[in-house]
């Protein structure tokens, strides 16, 4: 278990559990804490399906009281999936325009976030098999989206095509960069450490990173006069928005 895209596999597995009462991850340290009733037998089965060679480290009865704030992590996830999808239009526009795949590219990175925010609230109240189809509709369409990227960015690397305006990938993505560590910020704040929570926050800091990149791509097509920092960043963004597209689809499975 190391990405949120493994998380959410696991909680979707986990969902139709009944005695479970909550799950708190530790991504970094690969761990997972179980909060149940009863016997752990269903447990351990339904995690052994996914086949992560998991470790049983310990089971132990508990005084901890298991309490949800769902309203307030609802309007904190509809926040977030705001602003990203914002950025997603903003980013998509603004990347054509300028003729960068790097921000078109952390645009559709954006949208794979929303997704994934609205995945959640979503499937919330939801049966397992509703939430087993949005995750593969929603994985599908991310893997499709990547794939067209793919082929826009070996299109634009054999062609001819402009150097990108370097100005307009620095300031969108600056602007991005805000607006991400304004989300992870809201994020930390609320100091939860529910699973769908903690995944939002992994992703926001990603999102940082690539921001950083993009930022980082636009200074060296200044420097070179060249689009290949461009293709290259772009080409990198589609890569993860592929991979985490994979993980969500065998969500469905």
């Amino acid at each position: 278990m190391d990405c949120p895209s493994e998380e959410a596999m696991i909680r979707m597995k986990l969902d139709a559990v009944s005695q479970i009462a909550k799950l708190a991850f530790d991504i970094p340290n690969r761990t997972l804490t179980v909060y149940h009733t009863g016997a752990i037998t269903d447990i351990q089965t339904a995690i052994a399906d996914l086949k992560f060679e998991e470790t049983l480290l310990s089971t132990q009865p508990t005084e901890e009281t298991v309490l949800e704030d769902a309203h307030d992590q609802r309007r904190l996830l509809w926040t977030v999936l705001g602003i990203n999808f914002a950025f997603f239009v903003l980013e998509m526009a603004t990347g054509i325009l300028s003729k960068s795949m790097g921000l078109v590219a952390d645009s559709l990175d954006m949208l794979a976030d929303s997704f994934v925010y609205g995945l959640s609230l979503f499937a919330v109240g939801g049966t397992p098999i509703r939430k087993k189809k949005i995750a593969k509709t929603a994985g599908y369409f991310q893997m499709a989206l990547a794939l067209i990227g793919f082929v826009e960015v070996i299109r634009r690397f054999v062609g001819m095509e402009e150097v990108p305006d370097f100005k307009t990938m620095i300031l969108i993505s600056i602007l991005a960069l805000l607006a991400n560590a304004t989300c992870l910020y809201l994020l930390q704040k609320s100091r939860s450490q529910e699973a769908h929570m903690q995944a939002s926050m992994i992703f926001t800091s990603n999102d940082v990173v690539i921001n950083t990149g993009v930022i980082v791509a636009g200074l060296l097509v200044l420097w070179t006069h060249s689009k290949l920092p461009d293709l290259i960043i772009g080409a990198i963004v589609f890569f993860i928005v592929l991979r985490g597209a994979r993980n969500i689809i065998k969500l469905g499975n």
